[in-house]
């Protein structure tokens, strides 16, 4: 991922507010520092710079597994049996009354 795809994750104004405010209530609470909402933002851009790609890696590879463990059973979900036609007993031709 590179640079110029981080510029695309972006966040709400109020979603980015949320995280700030949870960045710097951990700080608070479990470091028992206080952070201004400049170094949270900082601190958020760096998670984001330097952590989120490993999930968003690991995103991609659960994706590419799963389609395919999909595209491996595409016969079995699928797969139209042909040569069905007179099996089915309710497609026969009907004649046409003779008046």
């Amino acid at each position: 991922m590179s640079l110029a795809d981080l510029a695309s994750i972006s966040l709400s104004k109020e979603r980015e507010k949320e995280v700030i405010d949870s960045i710097k209530r951990f700080f608070s609470e479990k470091l028992e520092l206080e952070l201004t909402e400049l170094q949270a933002k900082s601190l958020l851009a760096y998670f984001l710079h330097e952590i989120a790609p490993f999930a968003y890696n690991r995103g991609v590879e659960d994706t590419q597994k799963h389609l395919i463990r999909l595209s491996e059973d595409l016969p079995g979900t699928c797969f139209q049996e042909p040569m069905t036609y007179w099996d089915a007993g309710s497609h026969r031709v009907r004649r046409k009354p003779q008046s």
